[in-house]
């Protein structure tokens, strides 16, 4: 899997083609609030890459405004990671510095990744466009050969997105993250069919990954505590911890037989 594969995947139309390269003082100039960021983005970024502009004019989609925020345009774009680089800091950084919404891919020499983000309004500031929630990101290290990966590849196709307005689209991509994140629990790509399903995979999702990081600790301290009767009540809590993960799988797992089923009828 490389950059390669996900640009074919997108099937982007050549009305949209950019390609030019983007400066590095792009980001240090309006994404980097701090020395060690600026220092971030100059020593671990090789280069920036714009693929395509999505906008009405290129791709048919209308932009899409309200009170809250309004999308334009939706920027591609490959930024080419050095050895070490701090991915995910990298990626916040790029979200925060574009005034759109970025379809964003971080490339490194044994990494590549995917990072969507929702901009909106500043509240207190008139003009300035912030983060609106948390970036969704995904880390692509399976072979291309697994289902996951197939159904993912191909429901990230631009024709495969919804196309009512560009914030449509592009929520259309971050449920395909989500989607593909649910698969790394379940084994299994299936989309979710409503908005409501993937809020709730979403939150089951976090829940998972919230447990699954209390039970590597709580089996830490299981493992170096000496006093017998508190190792029972450490195996204890980890029981209960290891049921709480099992049922946040199932609700994932479930929400995909739903949607097939859904899907089949």
């Amino acid at each position: 899997m490389n950059t390669a594969d996900l640009i074919a995947a997108l099937n982007l139309p050549g009305s949209a083609q950019v390609d030019q390269r983007v400066p590095k003082k792009l980001l240090v100039e309006n994404g980097a609030p701090t020395a060690a960021d600026k220092r971030l983005i100059n020593e671990g970024i090789e280069e920036i890459q714009w693929l395509s502009a999505l906008k009405p004019t290129t791709i048919g989609v209308p932009e899409y405004r309200d009170e809250a925020r309004e999308y334009l345009e939706i920027a591609v774009l490959v930024i080419t990671l050095r050895a070490d680089a701090k991915a995910g800091r990298l990626a916040e950084l790029a979200h925060r510095a574009i005034p759109y919404p970025v379809f964003l891919m971080l490339a490194g020499d044994a990494s590549l990744s995917l990072s969507l983000a929702h901009k909106r309004w500043a509240q207190n500031e008139a003009g300035k466009v912030v983060l609106d929630g948390a970036a969704v990101e995904v880390h692509l290290t399976e072979s291309q050969d697994t289902q996951p990966m197939q159904g993912f590849l191909t429901a990230l196709a631009l024709a495969n997105q919804p196309r009512a307005h560009l914030l449509a689209l592009y929520q259309g991509w971050m449920d395909t993250l989500i989607a593909y994140q649910v698969a790394g629990k379940t084994g299994q790509f299936v989309l979710a069919d409503s908005p409501e399903q993937t809020a709730a995979r979403r939150q089951a999702l976090r829940d998972s990954q919230e447990l699954e990081v209390k039970i590597v600790s709580l089996r830490t301290q299981a493992n170096r505590e000496k006093q017998l009767a508190r190792r029972v009540e450490l195996n204890l809590e980890l029981q209960r911890l290891q049921h709480e993960l099992e049922s946040a799988t199932q609700k994932m797992i479930l929400s995909g037989y739903w949607s097939k089923a859904k899907t089949r009828n």
